[in-house]
């Protein structure tokens, strides 16, 4: 659990974490984020993660014995080549299952690192749709800008990402989707379409050097 101690340490710092936050976890994998949530919101805070890898939902609604009144784990049947294969849902086309302005701090790591940029522009609107004004969003990426742009492209990063897509580069261009470096303007572009406030960005260690987590760390706030 060190990587979601790390992450929930970066929400207390960055996102403005309280303990009566309505929280949504886009692409909880196996509870990283969910436990040691767990153990900093209050009574009143809750916990919303989905999935679309069905094990990894089932494993955490019964392995982390945390309050099933506050902590819910769902799977979503979205397509993903890479994880879901065999999905029901475009991920074009999905709609979380929860209201407007449900959440006060969505989640997002490591999540846009495996999404392609259509899917991500979704996945932003659905974001912004289920966050109160006001709401932030903690979302980690792989982003492209003038000083690691060749680098990645030369193998001197990891994942190195030699392949051209729209607005960024793969590692894997038979399977797109194992990894996703964006142009840095789309991606603070996208945000400001969605209606999001970017408050912070922080480089990563993928770089090559120093930062608070592997991956680049980008807070925005719902306007």
């Amino acid at each position: 659990m060190e990587e979601g101690d790390l992450t929930v340490s970066l929400l207390e710092r960055h996102a403005g974490l309280g303990p009566d936050d309505r929280v949504l976890d886009v692409g909880c994998d196996l509870g990283r984020v969910a436990w040691p949530l767990a153990q900093r919101l209050g009574s009143r805070g809750t916990y919303d993660g989905f999935d679309v890898v069905r094990a990894y939902v089932d494993w955490s609604a019964a392995n982390l014995g945390l309050d099933p009144s506050r902590f819910h784990f769902r799977h979503v049947d979205v397509r993903s080549r890479f994880y879901n294969p065999e999905g029901s849902i475009l991920a074009e086309d999905f709609v979380f299952p929860w209201a407007d302005a449900a959440f006060d701090l969505a989640i997002a790591t490591s999540l846009f690192t495996h999404l392609l940029p259509s899917t991500i522009e979704r996945y932003l609107g659905e974001i912004v749709r289920t966050l109160a004004p006001g709401g932030r969003l903690f979302a980690t990426f792989f982003l492209l800008d003038d000083g690691i742009r060749g680098p990645a492209r030369e193998g001197v990063t990891y994942p190195a990402f030699s392949h051209p897509i729209e607005h960024g580069l793969v590692h894997d261009a038979a399977v797109p989707e194992v990894a996703v470096a964006l142009e840095d303007h789309w991606v603070l572009g996208r945000l400001a379409a969605a209606g999001l406030s970017a408050t912070g960005v922080y480089p990563g260690r993928w770089r090559a050097g120093a930062g608070p987590s592997y991956q680049d760390v980008v807070i925005a706030s719902r306007r």
